[in-house]
Order: C-alpha cells, then structure tokens, then sequence
C-alpha cells in the first residue's frame, strides 16, 4: 500500500499530491518512495523538505537510512553555518541541493523570502501540511507555502489530519497542488480534487500488514477532586467579571472558560493565566476600573496555592500510576530501558511543573525525565527525541506539550502513553495517539486518561465535554479507523 501515492502521482503530468494517510501507516516512507522513483526520471536533482522542527532529525534519518536520500539539515545552527560560508548577497538556498530545513525558521526570518523568491526547485515537500493551512488571517506559515507551491513544478504534501472542518482551510492547501482545481472554496467535492490526493485507514491496508497493528486498549481514569480543589472550581464557578473584555460581546464567558480549561489541566496552568491577565489590565489605560476583576481574579489565585501536590488529585493519581506495587499501577519500570512512558499535557506550565516535581516522587534522577514543547529551540527539541528512541540513553520518561504529536516517532521504546490533561481536540486526540499507536509498534499500545470529577454541577457539567470527547475519539477508531 506504501507504493499506491508513487504510482498515483507519477501518472500526472507533474507530480503534485497530497498524501493524506491516517496517522502511523508511513506517511515518510511513501515520500520517500516517491522521491526515490523521481530522483531515477531525472526529476529530483533538487528536493527541498519543510517540517516541523521536532521532526527534522527523523525525518532526514528515514530518508538516508531507508533510500540513501541526503538531505542537509538547515537547522538554526546549520544555517548559520552556511551564512558564514558564503558571501551575503549569495542565495543560501543555492548552497546545497537537497536541504531540510523548519518551516518555523524561515517564517522568522523576513529575509528569507527573497531567498525563496529567487530559488527553484525540482521537488518540494511540506510535511505536516495542515499547519500551513489558511484560518482566518493568513498566518505566515501558509504565505511561505504558497509561495513555496509556486517554486517547484513537484510539490508533495504529507498530512494524517489535512481537514479541520472548515472548507476553506482545506481548499487552500488544494490550491496549493492546482489552483485551478477548485472554483469555489465553499463549494466543491471530490470529484474536483480527484487524483490530487490519496488516503487510506489502517481498516484499508490491515489485510496487507496482518499482525502489524496490535488493537490499542483505552483507560479512563476518573478520581474525586480533592477539598482544596473543588473550594478553587467553587470560586471560579462564582466569579462575575465587572470589566474584563467587556468590549467583547461574549468576552467574559470566554475568559472564564479559558480559566477553566487550563484548571483542568493543573492549579499551575491556571495561576500563570490570572498572572499573565493581571499583568496585561494592569498595563491597560485607567487600570483602576478592573480592581474588582483583579480582586476576584487574586481570590482564586489564593486557593489554587493551597492546592498542594498531596491535594492535587490527578497528580496523586498518575504517581499512583507509575509506582510499582501500588494497587492503581500501570507496570511501567524505569529500570527497563525499552519500556519508556510518554505523558501528555497541553500546558507548559502544566509539563514545568510536573517536571520539578516527578523526579523526587518517583525516585528518578533527573536525567531520566526529558521535556519537549515549542518553546525549545530545534537543535534541543530534535536532540530529545533522538534519545527517547535510543536505548543506550538514560531518558525513560517524557513529558511532552502538543508539540510532540505531530509526526514523530515514539513507538520503538514505547508502547504506553497517558494523558494527563485531555485535549479539547479530536484531530489532537489522533495526533497524540498517533506516536506509539503506529505502523511497527509489536506491543499493545495502552493509552490512559486522567480525568479529575468534581461535585459542583456547573464544573462537573464541562467535565463531562472531556468524557464525550473521549467517547467519541473511541467510537470513531473502533468504527473506521480515522
């Protein structure tokens, strides 16, 4: 089934497609076939690769590794490398013939663009091109691309999650494979895209790969809010801001609930969201029309300080988790070196705090717990992923913001996964589970979610939103696959 975008792609007069396979069939491994037929036909001298920069490393690797493709790799520091090789009016891009480079980098960089303007290549590749993808404003990322789709007669877009929904977001990334195709971006079919891109479920290749794919196993796991924690959900459920984006219709209700989410994900997440909105009123003209807001806001910040780790019920529940012989744990052993767990949180205040607490509580030394989020400049995020997957390495636990969904490989060391905050997103949910849940993975993957239950009914009503969203991520797996 690897095979199927090659054969596709090389039927049409140029080679532009998107390969759109679910999470964990070998999105990789299908570009790289494609490029190695092409480099053959005289069409892939020049290959240019955008990705995300957690995936940079692995991405060259599987490329040279598996098709002895090379492509350089023009990280912050790679680039820095050839700037200082070359004259300053020379195109960096000319300096090497088959590069990788993150599409964050060049959007950074104003001056890249007249780079790109004067440089053609024979083959283009974005990998996770969903992020390049027209919302609303047109963000930087997708004015790169298109300008990119235009530099290369071949274009290969890599995504398991091309559609969010909106029919514009994903007619923009079509367009950037034939501007012709669709005439109306909130109007079209499949049949206007036909042959521009191809996508397969794990249920549409298993008879092809039997035994390749080992059923995951789902766990929620519910635990009671704490006293301390639910006086911090009763006060929050009873703030009424006077003032706080009042200009916005819906402004409060908007805020509440972005207090609210980050709660779920820890007392830390939302005190580093009241302290970043005092900070900004306070800055604002007149501050003192929000002195009540700021007043209320510091009343809950008082009881979420008094959420200690012994009261924070999710956390006591995963270290319940991890600690062998306890009666809740999980049978992970940082002892094992190919036995390494992956824990999820949407917050880096969330994954910070989790980072100077576990070590001592689970008897870890420090480095044996890695942390990977966006923040991370590409050469330290590309460094931790190298050595989760290295078995010599002395890293067993990682702690990952949603940055580590997209794309990477974590499966070979590792079969278990928890969610320590669930994501508001089915196609995160995906992503996520997408890292261990993959082509190649000889164990059961186990995936758990830790879910906090309070008794004040407005809390335990939006608690509830996370249950269907986990329900529903079961039901579409277990249904289609996607």
């Amino acid at each position: 089934y690897q095979l199927d975008p090659a054969r596709l792609a090389l039927q049409q007069p140029r080679q532009r497609i998107l390969i759109a396979d679910a999470v964990g069939l070998g999105k990789t491994i299908e570009c790289g076939v494609l490029l190695t037929e092409m480099i053959r036909r005289g069409r892939g001298r020049r290959i240019l690769v955008l990705t995300v920069k957690s995936m940079m490393t692995q991405f060259q690797k599987e490329l040279w590794s598996r098709f002895s493709i090379p492509l350089v790799r023009l990280d912050s520091t790679g680039l820095q490398r050839v700037r200082t090789n070359i004259p300053s009016n020379h195109n960096p891009f000319h300096y090497f013939d088959k590069t990788i480079i993150s599409i964050d980098t060049i959007k950074q960089d104003g001056e890249y663009r007249n780079h790109l303007e004067n440089a053609w290549w024979d083959v283009i590749v974005i990998d996770e091109a969903h992020n390049v993808a027209r919302r609303g404003t047109n963000s930087m990322r997708s004015k790169v691309a298109e300008l990119l789709s235009s530099r290369s007669d071949s274009l290969i877009l890599l995504s398991a999650t091309p559609h969010d929904g909106k029919r514009e977001s994903f007619a923009s990334i079509m367009n950037m494979l034939n501007p012709t195709a669709i005439k109306d971006d909130s109007n079209y079919g499949p049949e206007d895209i036909e042959g521009l891109f191809i996508r397969r479920f794990k249920k549409d290749i298993k008879a092809q790969v039997r035994g390749s794919f080992p059923e995951r196993i789902v766990h929620l796991r519910n635990h009671p809010a704490s006293v301390a924690e639910e006086k911090a959900y009763e006060c929050l459920a009873g703030i009424k801001f006077r003032q706080i984006d009042q200009e916005k219709k819906t402004g409060e209700l908007l805020f509440k609930t972005l207090l609210e989410k980050a709660l779920f994900s820890s007392p830390a997440a939302c005190l580093d969201t009241i302290k970043g909105r005092i900070k900004r009123t306070l800055e604002r003209t007149n501050p003192s029309r929000f002195d009540a807001d700021v007043t209320a806001l510091n009343d809950l910040a008082v009881r979420l300080e008094k959420i200690t780790p012994a009261d924070y019920s999710k956390y006591q529940a995963l270290l319940e988790m991890l600690r062998a012989g306890s009666k809740m744990a999980i049978g992970w052993s940082p002892r094992e070196t190919d036995d390494r767990l992956v824990v999820f949180t949407e917050r880096i205040a969330t994954l910070d705090w989790l980072a100077a607490h576990l070590p001592a509580d689970l008897g870890l030394r420090t480095n044996q717990i890695s942390i990977l989020h966006g923040g991370m400049p590409d050469v330290d995020q590309q460094s931790v992923v190298e050595a989760f997957g290295n078995e010599a390495s002395p890293v067993r636990l990682l702690l990952a913001s949603d940055v580590a969904s997209e794309g990477i490989n974590l499966h070979y060391l590792s079969h278990r996964m928890i969610h320590f905050d669930i994501p508001w997103s089915l196609l995160t949910f995906q992503q996520r589970n997408g890292r261990i849940d993959r082509y190649g993975q000889e164990k059961q993957p186990q995936l758990y979610y830790l879910l906090t239950e309070s008794s004040h009914p407005k809390i335990r009503g939006d608690q509830r939103i996370l249950e269907i969203l986990v329900d529903k991520d079961a039901q579409v797996q277990e249904n289609i696959g996607d």
